[in-house]
């Protein structure tokens, strides 16, 4: 696995390397945890993931193992549980330095096919694992929050102060969370800070099941010579984010200073591409990695709940937490690609 978020800033690295903590991931086995937990293991740290495999799949702790050292993987400890579980997450959070909250039921369409999971994990399930942090004296603490929290709010770039009405269960969710985060600094002073991520991409993103991201869900189409389906006309715009760009901010997030924490922070890249420039890019991709792709999309109408563009502005990441991207929708894509074409055969 390529750390570029380390070269990119050697200070980090030796931060890290200096200073071994104990980091707890929840969500560990998911697509965005497994990536933060075989960073921090690379880079020395002690690391207690929690998961019930609900979406995450013990495939990528696995992998987790063949890509570190014996050494490193006897660092990490894993317990297996639903952050509904208030008694399980305070066994998780005793002890920890640092907090990574990834575990959610993501996905608009889940959500507005079931709110009340949605709701029960999101919202309980954050309030769970929050107060046990709390609770626990934990250094610091950093959730995945989301850009659907804009709503309709129309103006682009998106600015983190600025947002408007929620448009599915899941992004009333995540606002929620953001109301108790700043609940919980006014009330305890226990600082949460959160990052709104915005269309993650990359390894061990699963193209499988129903509420399937787009790029993982197209390339795995692609390889079979299935055909693709785009919702709407194909000019609906995303800021892609690559993984290490999320995984960049997460660690960053955590090792800031004291002002810096306790905001809300757009993680992206700060472009926007239309998912027609997007079909375009992975039939290229595939072209240079000796495959081919002759058929053309498949539109059909837009899906409820989702948002005309989003764009996002980065630069109150950039100024208090010196978060600089390290990977375009395009190169992003060539550094994934491999990946993704082994995952599906």
């Amino acid at each position: 696995m390529q750390q570029s978020w380390l070269t990119a800033d050697p200070a980090i690295d030796d931060t890290l390397r200096r200073n071994v903590a104990l980091w707890g991931v929840t969500g560990a086995a998911g697509f965005i945890g497994s990536n933060l937990v075989e960073a921090l293991l690379l880079s020395g740290q002690r690391v207690r993931g929690l998961d019930n495999f609900a979406t995450g799949h013990r495939r990528n702790l696995d992998a987790i193992r063949e890509s570190v050292s014996e050494e490193a993987w006897a660092r990490f400890e894993f317990i297996e549980g639903d952050i509904r579980d208030s008694a399980l997450c305070q066994q998780f959070a005793d002890g920890v330095d640092h907090v990574l909250h990834q575990a959610a039921l993501g996905s608009v369409p889940r959500s507005l096919a079931d709110p009340l999971a949605t709701n029960d994990v999101n919202i309980s399930g954050f309030l769970n694992i929050l107060d046990a942090s709390r609770r626990s004296g934990v250094r610091s603490f950093t959730y995945a929050a989301s850009s659907s929290t804009y709503g309709d709010e129309p103006n682009l770039p998106k600015v983190e102060d600025r947002i408007g009405n929620p448009l599915s269960p899941y992004a009333v969710t995540k606002a929620v969370n953001e109301q108790y985060a700043a609940v919980y600094a006014r009330a305890y002073g226990f600082k949460a800070t959160g990052l709104r991520y915005f269309n993650v991409f990359g390894r061990r993103q699963d193209p499988d099941g129903a509420y399937a991201a787009v790029i993982p869900k197209w390339i795995a189409a692609m390889l079979r010579d299935d055909p693709v389906f785009i919702n709407g006309d194909g000019e609906t715009s995303r800021d892609f984010c690559y993984i290490d760009n999320v995984v960049q901010a997460n660690i960053r997030a955590a090792l800031s200073t004291d002002e810096a924490r306790g905001e809300v922070y757009n993680v992206a890249l700060g472009d926007r591409n239309s998912l027609n420039e997007l079909f375009r890019l992975l039939r290229a991709n595939l072209v240079e990695n000796g495959r081919s792709y002759a058929l053309d999309p498949i539109y059909r109408e837009e899906r409820a709940g989702d948002v005309r563009h989003s764009q996002a502005d980065i630069s109150k990441a950039r100024r208090l937490l010196g978060y600089a991207p390290t990977h375009t929708l395009g190169n992003g894509l060539r550094e994934a690609m491999g990946w993704y074409i082994r995952e599906n055969g």
